[in-house]
């Protein structure tokens, strides 16, 4: 079940840059960032985590109580790279805790049922 938005040309040219050792554009960064951020909305509906991938961008997902105001109590904060990474698969879940390369909060902050995307 693969995603148009995973096969955008912005997450192929963000990962060859990576891959690289360059840093992607920024719009391409951006792009990448949001197109895989809405596969996560898509495939993990919700509104009881947020993440988010400064700058670029955020969402709410995973079922379970809605969080309304103030700073939501489950939240996944990571680097862009990070991202592309783990929801590609170049990175697994539990590495990336484990390297602190993911900011976790709340007991609902695991995304690996969902990832990869």
């Amino acid at each position: 079940m693969s995603s148009p938005h995973i096969k955008s040309a912005a997450v192929t040219a963000a990962l060859s840059a990576l891959d690289e050792g360059r840093t992607p554009e920024r719009p391409v960064l951006r792009e990448a960032v949001r197109a895989l951020l809405a596969v996560l909305a898509e495939r993990a509906p919700g509104r009881s985590v947020e993440v988010r991938v400064p700058p670029y961008g955020a969402v709410q997902c995973v079922p379970g109580p809605r969080h309304t105001r103030g700073t939501p109590p489950n939240v996944v904060e990571m680097e862009p790279a990070t991202w592309l990474a783990v929801a590609t698969g170049r990175l697994g879940w539990a590495d990336a805790i484990t390297q602190g390369r993911v900011r976790v909060s709340g007991i609902r902050a695991d995304l690996s049922t969902y990832l990869p995307l």
